[in-house]
């Protein structure tokens, strides 16, 4: 269970010796999850040296800015995530849907070094990683192999990438930066959807014991360190947007499937709110609608297979929605043409449209499937769907230029932005969406089988114990146990002594 990141008990002391001295050496302080869920919490020292860290730069403390309520500068807190809601005006529908930003996060701008690091902690405290012997390697359709390259580079160990050659040209570009050496970008075949390339990639790497894989697909800390730190940011986002309208309901939280860590979020609602949980997939690649296969450019959600990490049994909805749609509204929303069509023709405020700079490919994605899921339940205005953006536009510049040459023949003027809002935006409906039955969720939890139990070696037993949702429930013990580990690690490695703190 190891390699699934379940254990609570130091697997090798020795490991974990060197560990706590290579922390003590390069002065890094970890935080717990609790701080993570509550920075509040952070000790006051690390709170007053951080305001003078860039948010930017692989400095330790950073490490305490790997959290929801991070300001919109990143060099202070918040008492709300950032967050943007947008009017009735732009979505069609009556419901409030609202969107906490994952831009606000430090060194990558992505939420994704979040579970970057829920995946590392566990490794770190249970002697399971030495960051001075090993390197970390980090499988990847999007940003997590950026925040866990980020994360390398504060331990001062190899962070290797893996991630599908066609992603976006600003995810090498930062790549290349943050490296040790070019060998340490490895780039698999495909694009979006191609998970198993990855899987295949890994397995090579994993020949080799010096290499240890933070799938984040199978990791249960990225499951834990979402449950625990994005379900409660956006629980407190939520009570501060209603708090004068107490009959609001938190009816449904959308998120795309990727690695299903984000997902996990719905757990913590759901049981607090009733909340619906809703996963997103492409319709061009429509795994969990359909057993179905295909490629498409919403980057960053993965397809073709189930996460081991997905609760499959506790979703409520699969929305479907185009790459075509996500395509071409990053467009509309990132170009002064479109920006003047938002504000002049359909009066958007301006303020607003700026702000959907912060949406990146997979942000629209999730905004797309909020507004379908709005109109199939006819969810009026006490109705709050929280939904995130992993990233913004500024990962997609390039993506844009090929969208503008591709689909609007390199001249993306007024028709084309009133075209791309009747057709991607006042157009979105119910269909390619499932509301799941027990026999539904039933269906898709069968369809991880052929990954996790015949590809990846997970035995039957471990597989269907996640059919339960005690299953699930019961993983939040190893929170409490994995923090009690990170502050004895912490008083051992001597880094607060080195930092001043």
């Amino acid at each position: 269970m190891a390699r699934l990141g379940l254990e609570r008990n130091v697997v090798d002391q020795a490991v974990l010796d060197r560990t706590i001295a290579r922390l003590g050496q390069e002065g890094v302080l970890l935080p717990t999850l609790g701080q993570l869920a509550n920075p509040k919490t952070i000790a006051d020292g690390v709170r007053k040296r951080l305001a003078g860290v860039d948010p930017d730069v692989a400095d330790p403390l950073n490490l305490f800015r790997v959290h929801w309520f991070n300001d919109a500068a990143r060099s202070g807190l918040t008492d709300v995530p950032v967050h943007i809601e947008l009017p009735s005006e732009l979505t069609g529908v009556k419901a409030r849907i609202v969107i906490a930003l994952g831009n606000r996060f430090p060194m990558i701008r992505a939420h994704k070094v979040l579970a970057a690091y829920g995946c590392l902690v566990p490794r770190l405290v249970t002697g399971q990683f030495d960051p001075g012997h090993h390197k970390a390697v980090w499988p990847s359709t999007g940003n997590y192999c950026r925040g866990g390259v980020a994360i390398s580079r504060i331990l001062g160990c190899h962070g290797v990438a893996v991630l599908p050659e066609n992603m976006s040209r600003e995810r090498f570009d930062w790549l290349d930066k943050w490296v040790v050496d070019a060998s340490d970008v490895i780039k698999t075949p495909g694009s979006e959807s191609n998970v198993k390339e990855i899987y295949d990639e890994c397995a090579r790497l994993d020949s080799d014991a010096d290499n240890i894989i933070f799938n984040q697909f199978c990791e249960f800390g990225n499951y834990l360190v979402h449950r625990t730190c994005t379900g409660a940011a956006l629980e407190t986002l939520f009570k501060a947007i209603t708090r004068d309208r107490p009959g609001s309901k938190l009816a449904a939280f959308v998120s795309a499937s990727g690695s299903s860590g984000t997902l996990a979020a719905g757990d913590h609602l759901k049981e607090h709110h009733g909340t619906k949980i809703v996963v997103v997939e492409a319709t061009e690649c429509p795994t969990l609608l359909e057993n179905g296969f295909g490629e498409h450019n919403i980057q960053g959600i993965g397809d073709k297979h189930v996460p081991y990490i997905h609760n499959v049994m506790n979703t409520d909805m699969v929305a479907g929605v185009s790459d075509s749609d996500t395509d071409r509204l990053i467009v509309l929303f990132n170009t002064e043409v479109g920006r003047n069509y938002l504000i002049e023709r359909r009066g958007i405020d301006p303020k607003l449209v700026a702000d959907l700079s912060n949406l990146g490919l997979s942000s629209i994605c999730n905004l797309l499937a909020a507004i379908k899921a709005a109109k199939y339940y006819d969810m009026g205005p006490d109705d709050v769907i929280v939904t995130l953006a992993t990233d913004g536009a500024a990962m997609y510049g390039s993506e844009i230029d090929k969208v503008v040459k591709r689909d609007f023949g390199n001249r993306f003027d007024a028709v084309a932005a009133g075209e791309t809002w009747g057709r991607s935006l006042a157009a979105a409906s119910t269909s390619d969406l499932l509301e799941m039955t027990h026999v539904d969720r039933k269906r898709v939890f069968n369809l991880g089988y052929f990954t996790w139990v015949e590809q990846q070696g997970v035995t039957v037993d471990e597989f269907k114990a996640r059919a339960k949702q005690s299953y699930w429930d019961g993983l939040l013990d190893l929170v409490p146990a994995w923090d009690e580990m990170i502050g004895a690690v912490n008083a051992k490695s001597g880094a607060a002594k080195k930092l001043g703190l």
